[in-house]
């Protein structure tokens, strides 16, 4: 299928909705790509970034990230110090290999305050109807 890409810039402690649901949810989705930068990387900022990907709205956004929650489907972090040139940066990327199909939501804590960038690239995968089905139910049981 085809490759959907998603790119914002959030300031500190939001939440953006990635709107994905289909009429029939057969249409599915699973994370290629989920990359972040600071919004001013020449500036005297330092940065401490994290965005997270989940497949329900996950309340205040926090930097702590835990694997263990199953809506936790991606993470990302960038860090840098003002004097970059010296102290270097620091990214890592993780991302879980499952499908959804329905909304994700993305949040951003910036230890610094300052805003800063995503990017995301979802595959678009077809699903056959016991995989929509499923992933409808998981979406379900998040929102409870």
């Amino acid at each position: 299928m085809s490759i959907k890409t998603f790119r914002s810039r959030m300031k500190d402690g939001d939440t953006k909705r990635i709107r994905l649901g289909t009429n029939n949810g057969l249409t599915g989705y699973k994370v290629k790509k989920f990359q972040c930068i600071g919004a001013d990387l020449f500036g005297s900022q330092s940065h401490e970034i994290v965005f997270k990907l989940f497949t329900a709205e996950p309340g205040t956004p926090t930097a702590e990230v835990n694997l263990d929650n199953p809506l936790l489907i991606a993470v990302t972090t960038y860090s840098s110090h003002d004097n970059a040139h010296l102290y270097g940066e620091d990214t890592t990327i993780i991302i879980d290999n499952v499908k959804f199909n329905q909304d994700v939501y993305v949040t951003l804590v910036n230890k610094q305050g300052n805003p800063a960038n995503f990017y995301l690239e979802l595959e678009q995968v077809k699903l056959n109807l016991d995989e929509a089905t499923v992933a409808t139910l998981k979406d379900m049981r998040g929102r409870e």
